[in-house]
C-alpha cells in the first residue's frame, strides 16, 4: 500500500477526502457513502496498482462476516462508477481486470492535510422508508452488505483553493469555447458526458430535479388508478416514494430547500396547483384566488389536513399545468388566462408577470437561475412559429429571445449557468432538445443523437446533470399470463436490459421464485438475477460479456456460456458468491448450456467435432461426452429425465428433434418449429414455442406430448428471440425486438 501522508486525494475534477469520507466533483458534493466509498479510498492509496479482490475482501468485510462478496463487491464498483460518470467499457478511473480486480489508472494528487473551508450547508431533503413497487425492475431494499442511507442528502459548497478555482475556470471557458464555436445543427456533447436510463420504470414523464440534484420527481401514467400520480426518487435508486395517487396529476417541481413538490391536478378541465412534503404524501392544495396582492386569503384546515385556499367566481384559475417555483421560494409562477401568473406560496399574493397579445397564449414558465427573469413559450395562431421569451419576474417589457421553426412541446430550461436554453421542438419533425446561447440566439446546436425523439428537458442546478424522456427501442423483458383471458396484455418486468441485439434470455428458476436475463446496463454483458417480477435484481457475474443463463434443478446455480479469446466456454456459478467455474476447457465454441434434470451433466452445443452437434459434461467437472450424431445446438431435458430434446442447428426456425438420454435414435418432431433456437421451453405434458406469423406477429403455440397435436394460445406483436416459462407453464417471458417505450433518461457531466 502507498504510503500517502494525506487524507486529501485529487483526480480529474474530484477531490476525495478520506478522513471524513466525503466526495466532491467541482466542489459539489457527490453523494458516495458505504462500501463504495471505501472501495474508492483502497484504489486511491493503491493507485496505478493492481488491487486484487480478495484484498478488498480482506479490506471492506471482517473475517467473520457472511456475506455475498461477489455481487456486493460488484455492486460497489458499479455505485462507485456512476458516482466518478465512469464506464468499464472506457474507463478513466477503474479498470477492470478481469477476474482479478481492479487498478485506478488516473494521476492522482495527494493535498495537503489541512481542510478547505466550505461553506454552510443548504438544508437536507427529507426522506422517508420507500413505498416498495412491485412492479419496479430493481425494486426492493438493497441487501444488508451494500445496504446505504438515504436519510439526509446534503449538499455542501466550499470555496475552492487557486489552483483548482483556476481548473474550474479553464474548464468552463474550454466548454464554453466549444458550445460558442458549435456549427448549427451539430450535437453539442462533451466527451465527459455520460448517458444513461435514469429510471427503471418506463411510464413516466416531467422529471425535475431536486435542488442538490440528487433526487428526482416525476409523474407516472399507470393503467391501476392507484399507481398514477407524482413520486420522487433519489439519482441511482429504484425505490420510489408515492406522494399522491392521482391520475391527473402532473408537472412537479421542488421548492428551492427541498423540502416541498408543487404539482397540478386537472378536473373538469381546469387546474389546480397542490403542494405536498418532498418525503410523504397529503397533499396541501393551493387555488389561486384574484387578490392581486390585496388580500391575502387565509388557509382553511380541513379534516383531512388539506390545506386549502378557497377560490371565488372570479379567480384567477390556471389554464395549463406547467408551473415554477422561484429561487427565493417564496411564489409559484403559472399560467392564467392572457398571460402568466405568480403566486404568493404563503400569503397567496397574486401578481400578474405578462400580458399575453390577441390571439397569443404564453406558458411553460421558468425563473432564471437567479429568479430575475422568467422564461416562457408564447404561443401564436396555428401557423405561426412558436416563441422563447423572456420578461422581468416583477413584470415589465418583454424580449423576445427565439422564433422556433416548429412547435416546442415542453418547457423550455436554462441551462445550469443562465447562459443558455435547452428546449424541445419538432422542427425535425418528431421532439428533438435543442440549445441556444443567449448572446447568439440564432444559432442553434442539437443535443444528443439526432433521429432520436427527447422531449420534457430538466436541468440541474448543481451536479451537471440533464434529465428528459425520449422513445427507446432496447431490448425488455415482457410477461404473459397464460391463466388471463386472451385479451390480456403481456406486461413489462425488466426496461432496457440491453440496447443492442443482445439479451435478455430471460429464465425463471425451478421453484418458480427468481429469473436470471442478461443485460449489459453495467457496461459489458453480464448475467443478473431478480425476482420472479422483475424486483431486487443484482449482478452475479462480472466476466466480461455472458449470455444464455439456465438454471440448476435446485435454483441455486446458474450455468452460462462466456466468450474469451479461446472460444467460448461454459461456467457455473451459484447465487452465494463463489468464483465463477468453467467446464469447458479446449479451445472449441461451447455455447447454449443446460443442465440434466438430477443435475449430474451440463448440456451444451459445439463445433467441436467438425459441426455442431450437442455434448455432455459433468456438472462436477471431467471430460465432454458427445451426445447427438446428425447434428444439434441447444437441448433440454425432459422434466422426467428420460428424453432430450434440441434444435437441430443455429438457423432461423430449427427443426426441434430428440434422443432418448441413455442414447437411441434420433427423432424429429413435425409440429415444433420455433422462430429461433432460444423460443421454445419444454414443459411437463409438452413444449411451448413461439413461431413466426404473418408480417410481424408471432403466435405462441403448445404441442402436447399425450395427443401429438398443437394448439394456438396468444398472438404476440412481434416474434421473440427468446423464451422462458414457469415450471407449470402458467407463465412465459420473452424479448420484444424492436418495441418502442418511453424512458426518462440522464446525461451526467452535462454542462
Amino acid at each position: 500500500m502507498a504510503d500517502n501522508p494525506s487524507d486529501r486525494a485529487h483526480f480529474g475534477p474530484f477531490e476525495a477526502d478520506l478522513h471524513t469520507r466525503e466526495l466532491w466533483k467541482f466542489g459539489i458534493r457527490v453523494k458516495l457513502v458505504g462500501q463504495p466509498f471505501e472501495i474508492l479510498a483502497v484504489l486511491l492509496r493503491n493507485a496505478e496498482e493492481l488491487v486484487e479482490r480478495e484484498q478488498l475482501r480482506a479490506c471492506l468485510w471482517p473475517a467473520d462476516t457472511f456475506v455475498d462478496f461477489n455481487h456486493s463487491l460488484n455492486a460497489g464498483v458499479n455505485k462507485l462508477r456512476e458516482a466518478l460518470s465512469d464506464s468499464a467499457e472506457s474507463p478513466r478511473y477503474i479498470e477492470t481486470l478481469p477476474r482479478r480486480g481492479y487498478r485506478f489508472i488516473a494521476k492522482v494528487e495527494w493535498l495537503p492535510s489541512a481542510p478547505v473551508p466550505r461553506a454552510a450547508p443548504v438544508a437536507a431533503i427529507p426522506t422517508r422508508q420507500p413505498v416498495t413497487d412491485p412492479e419496479a425492475p430493481f425494486e426492493a431494499v438493497p441487501n444488508a452488505s451494500t445496504r446505504e442511507s438515504t436519510s439526509s442528502f446534503v449538499l455542501s459548497r466550499y470555496l475552492m483553493g487557486a489552483g483548482a478555482l483556476l481548473f474550474v475556470v479553464l474548464a468552463g471557458m474550454f466548454f464554453f469555447k466549444n458550445v460558442s464555436g458549435s456549427v448549427a445543427g451539430a450535437p453539442i456533447r462533451s466527451s465527459l458526458e455520460r448517458t444513461r436510463p435514469l429510471l427503471s420504470i418506463s411510464d413516466t414523464n416531467a422529471p425535475a430535479f431536486s435542488p442538490d440534484g440528487n433526487h428526482i420527481a416525476f409523474y407516472r401514467q399507470h393503467s391501476a388508478a392507484a399507481r398514477a400520480g407524482i413520486y420522487q426518487t433519489s439519482v441511482g435508486s429504484n425505490q420510489f416514494v408515492q406522494l399522491s395517487n392521482n391520475e391527473d396529476d402532473c408537472c412537479p417541481v421542488w421548492s428551492p430547500d427541498g423540502r416541498r413538490i408543487a404539482f397540478s391536478r386537472e378536473h373538469n378541465r381546469e387546474y389546480s396547483i397542490y403542494l405536498v412534503p418532498a418525503d410523504r404524501g397529503g397533499a396541501q392544495k393551493l387555488k389561486a384566488e384574484k387578490a392581486f396582492a390585496t388580500q391575502p386569503a387565509a388557509f382553511q384546515v380541513s379534516s383531512s389536513l388539506s390545506f386549502e385556499r378557497k377560490l371565488d367566481t372570479n379567480g384567477v384559475i390556471p389554464s395549463r399545468g406547467e408551473i415554477d417555483w422561484s429561487p427565493d421560494g417564496k411564489s409559484i409562477v403559472f399560467a392564467g388566462p392572457s398571460g402568466l401568473y405568480r403566486l404568493g406560496v404563503e400569503d397567496a399574493a397574486l401578481h400578474r408577470v405578462t400580458q399575453s397579445p390577441p390571439g397569443a397564449e404564453d406558458w411553460g414558465p421558468q425563473f432564471s437561475p437567479d429568479g430575475t427573469t422568467l422564461m416562457f413559450v408564447r404561443a401564436r395562431q396555428i401557423g405561426a412559429p412558436d416563441e422563447v421569451w423572456t420578461a422581468p419576474t416583477k413584470g415589465g417589457e418583454g424580449h423576445r429571445l427565439l422564433a422556433e421553426r416548429g412547435r416546442i412541446v415542453s418547457p423550455p430550461q436554462w441551462s445550469y449557468d443562465g447562459k443558455s436554453v435547452i428546449y424541445s421542438s419538432n422542427r425535425s419533425g418528431h421532439p428533438a432538445l435543442w440549445r441556444v446561447l443567449l448572446d447568439a440566439p440564432d444559432t442553434s446546436a442539437q443535443i444528443g443523437e439526432a433521429g432520436s425523439p427527447a422531449w420534457d428537458p430538466a436541468v440541474s442546478r448543481r451536479g451537471y446533470r440533464l434529465a428528459y424522456e425520449h422513445i427507446v427501442r432496447s431490448l425488455g423483458i415482457w410477461q404473459m399470463d397464460l391463466s388471463d383471458s386472451p385479451g390480456k396484455r403481456p406486461y413489462l418486468i425488466v426496461s432496457s436490459t440491453s440496447d443492442t441485439d443482445q439479451g435478455p434470455g430471460p429464465q425463471f428458476s425451478p421453484d418458480g421464485k427468481k429469473l436470471a436475463y442478461m443485460s449489459d446496463r453495467s457496461g459489458t454483458m453480464e448475467i443478473w438475477v431478480s425476482n420472479r417480477d422483475g424486483s431486487n435484481a443484482f449482478q452475479l457475474t462480472s466476466v466480461g460479456g455472458a449470455g444464455t443463463p439456465r438454471w440448476s434443478p435446485d435454483s441455486q446455480t446458474v450455468v452460462f456460456d462466456t466468450t474469451t479469446t479461446n472460444g467460448s466456454r461454459i461456467v457455473v456459478m451459484n447465487l452465494h458468491g463463489s468464483a465463477p467455474r468453467m467446464l469447458t476447457l479446449e479451445s472449441f465454441h461451447s455455447v447454449c448450456p443446460s443442465w440434466s434434470r438430477d443435475g449430474k451433466w451440463i448440456y451444451f452445443g459445439s463445433p467441436r467435432s467438425g459441426n455442431w452437434q450437442v455434448w455432455k459434461v459433468p456438472s462436477s467437472g471431467g471430460n465432454a461426452v458427445q451426445v447427438t450424431q446428425h447434428g444439434g445446438h441447444a437441448a433440454l431435458e425432459s422434466l422426467d429425465g428420460k428424453l432430450l430434446y434440441y434444435a437441430k442447428s443455429p438457423a432461423p426456425e430449427p427443426e426441434i428433434w430428440r434422443v432418448p438420454v441413455v442414447g437411441g435414435e434420433e427423432k424429429r418432431l413435425e409440429l415444433v418449429r420455433p422462430g429461433t433456437w432460444a423460443s421454445w421451453q419444454v414443459m411437463s405434458k409438452g413444449i411451448l414455442f413461439v413461431g413466426p406469423a404473418l408480417g410481424h406477429q408471432a403466435v405462441l403455440s403448445f404441442y402436447g406430448f399425450s395427443n401429438d397435436r398443437t394448439t394456438i394460445l396468444r398472438f404476440l406483436d412481434r416474434a421473440p428471440f427468446w423464451l422462458g416459462a414457469t415450471p407449470d407453464g402458467s407463465s412465459v417471458a420473452f424479448d420484444q425486438p424492436g418495441s418502442e417505450q418511453a424512458q426518462a433518461m440522464l446525461v451526467e457531466n452535462f454542462k
